[in-house]
């Protein structure tokens, strides 16, 4: 089954997909995440290299990705609980001004970004020997058939 052109994704109140929906100028998905740069995937001291970012990516009503707010906020280095805590009081910041904004499900479209040589968006993925899906970066939320907005991680 191919990728559909918009692919749906489920609001999951105090999951993974909370802090998704509708605002007055389109749709948004929006996360806190933890992330490694490439050639930097965990190894032994991965608990060091993790970086923490708050995540915000925005759409038009048609889903069309129309911009990303990412900002790091800290990495394992220092002090994990300071950077998950800065990363969602920013993302809390951003979502707090979004006009009109209510939660709920979306459907935007395949997008992709990257920051300090970080992927971030909505991926389409083709692999030999499996089926195609999108996967969501660096959440690790893959979407796949029958395309009910559920995802596997």
């Amino acid at each position: 089954m191919a990728v559909p052109d918009v692919i749906p994704i489920k609001h999951e109140p105090e999951y993974r997909t909370d802090t998704i929906g509708r605002y007055r100028d389109g749709q948004f998905l929006a996360s806190v995440s933890g992330a490694y740069p490439k050639g930097h995937e965990p190894g032994a001291d991965w608990q060091t290299q993790i970086r923490w970012y708050a995540i915000l990516h925005t759409f038009d009503a048609g889903g069309f990705h129309s911009g990303s707010e990412i900002w790091l906020a800290g990495t394992n280095k220092k002090d994990r609980r300071d950077a998950i805590e800065r990363a969602e009081a920013k993302l809390q910041e951003w979502l707090h001004d979004l006009p009109e904004r209510a939660y709920g499900d979306v459907a935007v479209r395949p997008f992709q970004v990257e920051v300090d040589e970080i992927v971030f968006g909505l991926v389409v993925e083709r692999r030999r020997g499996r089926r195609n899906w999108a996967e969501l970066y660096p959440e690790g939320l893959g979407f796949g058939p029958p395309w009910d907005g559920l995802y596997d991680t």
